[in-house]
């Protein structure tokens, strides 16, 4: 119950937000993986621009993440990434090329030409 709280409290004045259609996706690929509960975003050093994101799905949420829930979706983030994606919008794009999970950031000054890392 505390859980549940504690992800509707933080959903409301949560740091960053997911889109609906970001939140459909989440929805329907986490019943294929046994015990995920939740999609995780994070930052990781590396790539040509400095910094790449990482999402996976998780069967944990660790006491220090921070909670995103949009349509009963639930998105994960931990402190140290949050600094970086603090105001950004999660979203999931289908087009011509392929389906992503992409992230607006507004923190991101530059990025590489193959799209897959940033800097900040």
């Amino acid at each position: 119950m505390a859980d549940a709280a504690l992800a509707e409290t933080t959903s409301l004045t949560a740091p960053l937000r997911l889109t609906a259609a970001a939140a459909r996706r989440i929805r329907a690929i986490l019943p294929r993986e046994p015990g995920a509960i939740a999609l995780r975003l994070a930052v990781n050093g590396g790539g040509c621009s400095g910094f790449s994101y990482a999402f996976e799905l998780t069967p944990t949420r660790e006491a220090d993440d921070i909670a995103v829930e949009t349509d009963g979706a639930l998105l994960l983030v931990d402190p140290v990434s949050l600094d970086i994606l603090n105001g950004s919008e999660v979203d999931y794009v289908q087009d011509l090329i392929g389906a992503s999970f992409q992230v607006r950031n507004p923190n991101a000054k530059s990025g590489c030409g193959c799209g897959t890392s940033f800097s900040v």
